[in-house]
């Protein structure tokens, strides 16, 4: 009879330590799973992602089609954002021009990301004249202008800056070249320093997208 117990005893010892150790290895497992994958490594292709997204300030401007917008209006989407000016005689246009060769090489079954232009001369960009700008390189491409304060704030939280200077009557805009890519959530994920090419440009938002589609909470 006593032997008859002490297998009994010995049985349910075993099932306990067998349950045990499945529960154990199953919250490593799980800590495993959800354990942050490290931001991508772009350097060589001069971009820089974050581990965690950056706040962008709170700001509150106009479209080119003259609505209002707010910071909240950059989530739900991935936008490249940068600072520029309709009368930029080179960077601007050529940046333009780059987003729209980027643009077509970015994988349909992607997210198609929106080009936000931030005008750093409000005084001479009117929502008329983005829109207008804007039409030349496609429906992706927007523009935001406004008080001066708060298109510096904004610049400020992408990294960005920009001086105005006259020269012989006539208003130049020395602005930072990177781009700023915000992500969903409304937060500045990478920046993207120049010198700036479609395929790289590309490139990257792939990769990040990528990793940031990675980083999502796994169902079960």
């Amino acid at each position: 009879m006593s032997s008859a117990i002490g297998r009994t005893v010995m049985m349910l010892v075993l099932a306990v330590a067998l349950i045990f150790g499945f529960v154990v290895s199953r919250q490593v497992m799980q800590s495993s799973s959800t354990e942050p994958l490290p931001a991508p490594d772009l350097s060589t292709i001069n971009t820089f992602v974050y581990d965690e997204g950056r706040p962008v300030a709170a700001f509150e401007l106009i479209s080119e089609t003259g609505e209002p917008v707010t910071e909240a209006d950059l989530k739900g989407r991935w936008t490249f954002a940068f600072i520029g000016y309709t009368n930029c005689p080179d960077i601007c246009p050529a940046t333009m021009a780059m987003l729209r060769q980027a643009d077509k090489l970015i994988p349909a079954d992607l997210p198609q990301p929106d080009y936000l232009l931030i005008s750093a001369d409000p005084e001479h960009d009117s929502p008329e004249k983005l829109q207008q700008y804007l039409a030349f390189f496609g429906p992706d491409f927007h523009g935001v202008t406004g008080e001066m304060d708060a298109i510096r704030g904004l610049a400020k939280s992408l990294n960005a800056v920009f001086l105005h200077r006259e020269t012989e009557g006539v208003t130049y805009v020395d602005h930072s070249g990177h781009l700023a890519l915000i992500n969903p959530a409304g937060q500045m994920a990478a920046v993207l320093q120049p010198p700036h090419t479609p395929e790289t440009v590309a490139e990257a938002f792939e990769k990040i997208y990528e990793w940031a589609k990675a980083q999502q909470p796994r169902a079960g």
